[in-house]
C-alpha cells in the first residue's frame, strides 16, 4: 500500500472518530458573519486594546493550512479566498469535545470557527475560538507548504490543489476575471451589444484553421466546433446591430504549445461605419485601460521586458521586414520592390538559401511576404506594436487597401513577440468576397488544409448590404499572459487540455 493510501485510510478512521464526537461528517451548511478577507479589511487597523474594548464576535469558515499544538492550547491558520487568519484554540474555551475535535483535524480540513477577535503577544490578528464545527475532511495530503506542487504537469492537472498552495496562482485567475469585466465595461460604455453566436456550426469559417468535427445523430449531419464567430457577427451587422461584440470560446484542431491551446477564449467586436484606423485608436485605448485596471499603470513587467502600453508603435508589414532585415542577407530591398512578384520571389529564394526562412517556389507573392515577416521580424516586436497593411492573398475577409488593391486594410497587435489581436476594415463587397473565397479554394487545392471554405450564405448576407465596418478579434488568454507575467498559456487557463495522465510529457 502506498503512503498516500495509508494516509487516506488513517484519515477515514479520524472521520469516524469525529462523527463519534457528535459532529456530522459532511454537514449541509455553516452560517458565517464574515469572510476571512472581510475581517482583514475591516479590522486590520485595530489595535489589541480596541479589539478588547469592543469584543467583536465572528463566525468564519475555511480550510486549515497550518496546525500547531501546545498541550492544552494550539494555533492554526484558516484560509479562505486567498487570505489566511490565525485561530487560537484552548481546551478551557472549546471544551473537551471541541478540543478532541481539534486534535483530530488535519491540514486541508474545512472547519467553522466561532469566537472573538484579539491580537496575540506578537501582534497578530487572530480569533480566540470558542466553538469549532467540522465541515469536511481532506482525505488526501496537501503538498508540503513551502513548495506546493513542484511538478509542472501536476500543477495543471490538479489545479484545485495548486490554487490552495500558491496564492499567486489564484491571483492570476482573479486578474483574468478583472480583465473580462474591464473588457465588457469598455464596450458596453461605447454602445456595443454583447451577443452569443453558435459554437456548433454546419460550416466553419472566419479564420484559417482546422476544426474539430462531431456528428448530430437526429439530423444525421456532421457539425464543427467553431474556429471563430466572425461570419455570424458580421451577419448581425447586416441585420442592423451596428456595434456588436462577443466574448467567446473557439476551438482549433492544432498543436499545443506555451502559446496555443486547442480551446481558447477571444473577444471579437464589429463597429459599423468605422475603418481599421478607428480600430487602431480604440485598441490602444483598450489596452491602456486593461493595463491600468489590472496592474495600476500602463507599464507591465513581462519576463525581462518592461512593456509600455501608453503607446503602440505602428509599422506596415513591409516596414517591419525592412527594419529587421538581417545584416548577413545583403542590402535591404526597396519598399517598392514588394510590388513585384519577381523581386519578392527572388528575395524569398535568397533568404531560403541563407536558411533564414522556408520558400515555396510557386507560392503567391503575398504568402512569401508573410513568410518573410514571420521569419525576420515577428520575434522582434516586443513592445506593443500595431502591424498593418497585409497582402491580399492571406486576408480573405479584409477590404482591399484604398490606395493599392494588392494589399488589404488589416492590422495585428503584437507584444512580447506574440500576436495578440487581428483586425480589418471588413470586406463588404459580395462579388469581391466570392472571388476571395475562390482564391482560398485554389489554396486548398494546392494542399492548404487551413484555407477558407466557400460560404454561400455569408455571400448572400453581404448581398443584402453591409455598411462600412471595422472588426477585430483579441486573444484573451494571451492578453492575460501579458498582464500577469505568465510564460505559458496553460498558466492562465484553469483546466488546459492534457494528454491522459500516464502519457503526459514534461512541458518544453
Amino acid at each position: 500500500m502506498s503512503l498516500e493510501d495509508n494516509i487516506y485510510q488513517l484519515r477515514l478512521e479520524k472521520l469516524k472518530q469525529i462523527e463519534a464526537l457528535g459532529q456530522r461528517a459532511y454537514p449541509f451548511k455553516y452560517e458565517t458573519t464574515h469572510t476571512v478577507p472581510e475581517i482583514w479589511e475591516q479590522f486590520e487597523s485595530k489595535t489589541g486594546e480596541e479589539l478588547e474594548a469592543h469584543h467583536i464576535d465572528v463566525r468564519v469558515a475555511g480550510r486549515l493550512m497550518s496546525i500547531r499544538g501546545q498541550g492544552k492550547a494550539g494555533f492554526a491558520h484558516l484560509q479562505q479566498n486567498g487570505k489566511k487568519l490565525q485561530l487560537y484554540v484552548r481546551l478551557d474555551n472549546v471544551g473537551e469535545k471541541g478540543f478532541a475535535l481539534y486534535k483530530l483535524l488535519d491540514l486541508g480540513d474545512f472547519i467553522g470557527a466561532k469566537g472573538y477577535l484579539f491580537r496575540t503577544r506578537t501582534g497578530e490578528l487572530s480569533i480566540h475560538v470558542e466553538e469549532i464545527t467540522f465541515l469536511a475532511k481532506d482525505l488526501l495530503p496537501l503538498p508540503e507548504k513551502w513548495h506546493g506542487l513542484t511538478d509542472v504537469e501536476l500543477r495543471y492537472r490538479r489545479r484545485y490543489v495548486d490554487m490552495n498552495m500558491d496564492p499567486d496562482v489564484r491571483e492570476v485567475f482573479i486578474k483574468r476575471a478583472r480583465i473580462l469585466q474591464t473588457m465588457r465595461s469598455f464596450f458596453d460604455q461605447r454602445g456595443f451589444v454583447e451577443v452569443e453566436t453558435p459554437m456548433l456550426q454546419s460550416q466553419y469559417g472566419g479564420a484559417a484553421a482546422r476544426p474539430f468535427t462531431t456528428h448530430h445523430n437526429t439530423l444525421d449531419m456532421d457539425l464543427y466546433l467553431r474556429i471563430a464567430p466572425e461570419l455570424y457577427l458580421k451577419r448581425l451587422v447586416v441585420g442592423g446591430i451596428d456595434r456588436v461584440y462577443e466574448i467567446n470560446r473557439n476551438f482549433r484542431n492544432e498543436g499545443i504549445s506555451t502559446r496555443h491551446n486547442p480551446e481558447f477564449t477571444m473577444l471579437e467586436f464589429y463597429w459599423a461605419y468605422a475603418d481599421y484606423f478607428d480600430l487602431m485608436t480604440l485598441t490602444e485605448e483598450l489596452f491602456r485601460q486593461l493595463a491600468t485596471e489590472v496592474t495600476g499603470g500602463t507599464t507591465v513587467q513581462y519576463g525581462d521586458h518592461t512593456l509600455d502600453f501608453s503607446k503602440m508603435e505602428r509599422l506596415t508589414m513591409r516596414d517591419a521586414i525592412l527594419k529587421y532585415w538581417p545584416e548577413n542577407a545583403g542590402p535591404k530591398p526597396a519598399f517598392e520592390d514588394f510590388s513585384s512578384a519577381e523581386k519578392v520571389a527572388a528575395m524569398g529564394k535568397h533568404l531560403s538559401e541563407l536558411k533564414l526562412m522556408p520558400f515555396q517556389v510557386n507560392a503567391p507573392k503575398g504568402v512569401t511576404i508573410a513568410a518573410m515577416f514571420e521569419a525576420l521580424s515577428e520575434e522582434h516586436l516586443v513592445q506593443p506594436t500595431i502591424l498593418y497593411d497585409f497582402p491580399v492573398e492571406i486576408s480573405p475577409l479584409s477590404k482591399n487597401h484604398r490606395e493599392d488593391p494588392e494589399w488589404v486594410e488589416r492590422f495585428e497587435v503584437f507584444c512580447a513577440g506574440m500576436e495578440i489581436g487581428n483586425a480589418f476594415s471588413e470586406l463588404n463587397d459580395p462579388i469581391e468576397q466570392r472571388k476571395r473565397f475562390e482564391m482560398q479554394l485554389a489554396e486548398r487545392a494546392r494542399g492548404d488544409e487551413e484555407a477558407h471554405q466557400m460560404d454561400e450564405d455569408y455571400v448572400r448576407a453581404l448581398s443584402y448590404g453591409m455598411p462600412p465596418t471595422g472588426g477585430m478579434g483579441i486573444g484573451i488568454d494571451r492578453t492575460v499572459m501579458l498582464l500577469t507575467n505568465s510564460k505559458s498559456i496553460r498558466d492562465v487557463i484553469l483546466f488546459p487540455l492534457l494528454r491522459p495522465e500516464q502519457e503526459e510529457p514534461a512541458e518544453p
